[in-house]
């Protein structure tokens, strides 16, 4: 895991491409997120919103 993420850190620095941290931070953060809230109660809640 740690390996990835020296990698893709390696990609955007090579590549100048650092406006795509953001979106990858946010993706990362909803993907924990469902994961994180599958087997609560608030999971039906959170469903409706995608």
């Amino acid at each position: 895991m740690l390996e990835l993420i020296k990698d893709l850190w390696n990609f955007l620095k090579a590549r100048k491409k650092f406006w795509l941290l953001p979106i990858i931070i946010v993706m990362v953060l909803l993907g924990a997120l469902l994961v994180l809230a599958q087997g609560s109660a608030i999971a039906p809640f959170i469903y409706t919103l995608f």
